[in-house]
């Protein structure tokens, strides 16, 4: 069978050019199209360092200055004298006269035990003194007599002695009788059972009509609310760091532990009466390795209670040329924290800190700055070392906040030379 395909000139190979052409040509047009897109060209090229926008951020000024320190502690309220109030007399308890949980003042009569028996033994006691003072009188008389007839020698000095030895055991019967009747008296006012201070009335722990000996002869306890106690506790480690810092100069504490106490109730209202340190005790606890500090303050309403859960304010110390910073300004990195620090040629680098104690809503920096660093408070978490960066003061505290994602307004009259410093270089 006889082939009808036309006649080819270049032997059937005409096809392949073309496709070959085409080929190329979808070839070059690809690489113009990915050159493109990867900036090939003298218009494509990245910008040099310089050119490019810096990063805005806001910064403080590294200034130091004398910081007011404040330590704040759990503490627990105490009275300063809580008294049990107990039987002295063994007796039937009559009746409870004071109302449980009331306030009560000195003097007040609490419970009164059955009089009758006690008043008895006054009586006796009464009548035995009288019965030996009428002896006394006899053996005075006798004596009398026996003086003048013993001078005499009408009577042998043995009976002047018996007469005169006779008076004295009359006198000192008298005396006895005397003593037995105060003790009486004694025993009879102790049936009446009073408050020997002003303070506050816990629950009766015996009821009316009880017998009343040793062995059940607590009956309740009055507890002082003015002045009160409040005892908190420092640990071996807080005192010892505490003491380290005084003695490099880090802290300077009041003389003589003078500290302003402040008490916050648990509704974080302040208690209106200042208080003060009256007592450290001179030992560590053995089981807890805690020191023992104790607090006096006046509690004239007596909000403040026996038991009472509280915190201490202690005020007065102050850390000289202290360097603060926000806590915001300080990041951590693998080695530890740090901050960014702008140079005059407004550029960044990272700065190992240690950190100090808390205050507020800053850091007190212990190494790391000097006065005058401009350290970066806002933007900082894409800065790297070297980039340029354009300073603006950080916000001063109580300013409106900038917008979500804004920069902080340059209202800060403390980061004003901070701004200054990173501006002077461009």
């Amino acid at each position: 069978m006889q082939s009808t395909a036309p006649f080819q000139p270049d032997g059937g190979r005409g096809q392949s050019r073309i496709s070959r052409r085409t080929r190329l040509a979808v070839f070059l047009l690809a690489c113009g199209v990915a050159c493109g897109a990867a900036g090939c060209g003298r218009h494509g090229e990245e910008p040099p360092q310089g050119q490019r926008r810096p990063t805005e951020v806001t910064v403080v000024n590294a200034t130091p200055k004398d910081v007011p320190v404040t330590w704040e502690f759990i503490a627990q309220a105490q009275s300063s004298r809580q008294v049990n109030i107990q039987a002295r007399v063994n007796g039937f308890l009559d009746r409870r006269v004071y109302t449980e949980g009331a306030v009560v003042k000195e003097g007040d009569v609490l419970f009164q035990m059955d009089q009758k028996p006690f008043q008895a033994q006054v009586d006796a006691a009464v009548a035995t003194q009288k019965v030996q003072e009428a002896r006394r009188e006899v053996a005075r008389a006798n004596l009398a007599r026996t003086k003048p007839l013993a001078a005499a020698h009408a009577l042998s000095q043995k009976d002047l002695d018996d007469a005169t030895g006779a008076f004295l055991a009359a006198q000192a019967a008298v005396e006895k009788a005397k003593a037995d009747v105060e003790t009486a008296q004694l025993n009879l006012s102790y049936t009446t059972i009073t408050s020997p201070v002003t303070g506050i009335t816990g629950a009766a722990l015996q009821q009316d009509g009880t017998y009343l000996n040793i062995t059940n002869s607590q009956l309740t306890t009055v507890a002082v609310l003015s002045p009160m106690w409040v005892n908190f506790s420092l640990s071996e480690n807080e005192l010892q760091k505490i003491r380290d810092e005084i003695a490099r100069g880090r802290l300077r504490v009041p003389e003589k532990g003078a500290y302003v106490v402040e008490i916050v109730l648990v509704d974080g209202s302040v208690f209106p009466e200042k208080g003060q340190i009256t007592f450290a005790n001179f030992e560590y606890n053995q089981q807890t390795g805690m020191f023992l500090i104790r607090v006096s303050v006046n509690n004239p309403a007596g909000v403040l209670r026996p038991n009472q859960y509280v915190r201490v304010h202690l005020d007065g110390a102050i850390r000289p040329d202290a360097i603060l910073l926000p806590q915001r300004a300080v990041q951590q990195g693998a080695k530890g924290h740090f901050v960014w620090v702008v140079d005059k040629e407004n550029k960044v680098e990272a700065r190992p800190v240690l950190l100090g104690d808390a205050h507020d809503n800053d850091w007190f920096i212990s190494d790391g700055l000097r006065a005058g660093d401009v350290v970066v408070v806002d933007g900082a978490l894409t800065l790297r070392p070297g980039e340029t960066v354009k300073a603006t003061p950080v916000a001063a505290p109580g300013t409106s906040a900038p917008p979500e994602g804004g920069l902080r307004p340059a209202a800060s009259t403390s980061a004003k030379p901070a701004a200054e410093a990173a501006a002077g270089s461009k």
